[in-house]
């Protein structure tokens, strides 16, 4: 295949894509992993864990916006094939994103003795938008197969997905809390993770098993040597946060940010070998990356203003993050 500019930018797009998708997953992961456990905490402990993503959760969801937005004016006919076969799902995920929004303002809004009936919107709306992205994995792993065996492995993947979501939310927690709620958010963690590499797993084995192409890319000697790393890594690097988490907290508080830059190394792994898993195809054995990109012309105008909105949106995460770093405070709200 020849490189040149046409072809490139579809490329271009994929990979931007890509990245939007695999940082919204790893930074919303956290605070929806953290309105999932919610089922599991006290009163104070709820307003604390919401001290700990207020700052941040707005900016999360901006990647979401992003890899949508991408999706739709850089690849129009996977956009159309995708939301097609998913729109229920599509629909229920925004149904628990708005959940979320409105039960994280109206919590702090109402009479005290409301306040736990928001809280249990903030958790349904969590649930319900992290089952609703790991079904749709799901159902897309398999070629976006809706029948009975894609929504079979669609529940499957979207309980572990779920759950891969609250061992984020807990090493956050850990991260931003200490005391008696770090303590717990260790223990939450511990849980979580047993869940979170069964889920893995179930999709690292069903992914080759999807078709013959990519069955043949892990498969098929050298690929399978090149391509070890990536499981073989991913497992060490769960059987060493296991082993951390009956070390922590410590109490000078080092490492507390440890299983949450683990947790994202596992996430940035799993998502390289769905990527290699895929290739060239956007739409799984139906569109390559290719058919599915707009015109040359049109690309080359939509990386421009990618290239002016792109730097803001990192330099605000990056900001955001620094500004409101160290550990949660209880939020005002004027």
């Amino acid at each position: 295949m020849t490189f040149d500019w046409p072809t490139l930018l579809p490329l271009i797009f994929a990979g931007l894509m890509g990245l939007a998708i695999l940082i919204y997953v790893i930074l919303d992961g956290f605070d929806l992993g953290i309105g999932i456990l919610f089922a599991a905490a006290e009163d104070a402990e709820q307003d604390t864990m919401i001290a700990a993503i207020g700052p941040f959760w707005d900016a999360n969801e901006t990647w979401l916006v992003l890899a949508v937005g991408l999706l739709l004016v850089a690849f129009p006919l996977a956009h159309g094939v995708i939301l097609t076969a998913l729109y229920i799902p599509v629909f229920v995920l925004l149904v628990g994103l708005i959940l979320r929004g409105v039960a994280f303002d109206f919590r702090a809004k109402v009479p005290t003795e409301l306040k736990h009936r928001w809280n249990r919107i903030f958790f349904l709306g969590s649930v319900i938008a992290s089952l609703a992205q790991g079904y749709m994995l799901g159902v897309y792993v398999l070629g976006l197969d809706v029948g009975l065996g894609g929504m079979a492995f669609g529940a499957l993947v979207a309980f572990c997905l779920a759950a891969a979501y609250a061992a984020m939310g807990a090493a956050w927690v850990i991260y931003k809390t200490e005391g008696d709620l770090q303590r717990k958010a260790v223990r939450w963690l511990r849980t979580a993770l047993v869940l979170t590499a069964l889920g893995m797993a179930a999709v690292s084995l069903a992914t080759p098993f999807a078709s013959p192409r990519i069955f043949d890319k892990w498969f098929v000697w050298p690929s399978m040597l090149y391509l070890s790393p990536l499981p073989i890594l991913s497992a060490l690097l769960f059987l060493w946060l296991w082993r951390q988490t009956f070390h922590l907290p410590r109490p000078d508080d080092r490492h507390s940010l440890t299983p949450f830059l683990t947790l994202a190394a596992i996430f940035a792994l799993g998502f390289a070998g769905l990527a290699w898993s895929f290739y060239p195809f956007v739409v799984p054995d139906r569109l390559t990356i290719w058919q599915a990109a707009s015109a040359p012309e049109s690309l080359a105008i939509i990386l421009a203003g990618t290239v002016v909105v792109l730097p803001v949106i990192i330099f605000y995460s990056f900001y955001a993050y620094r500004v409101f770093g160290g550990k949660a405070t209880d939020l005002t709200y004027d």
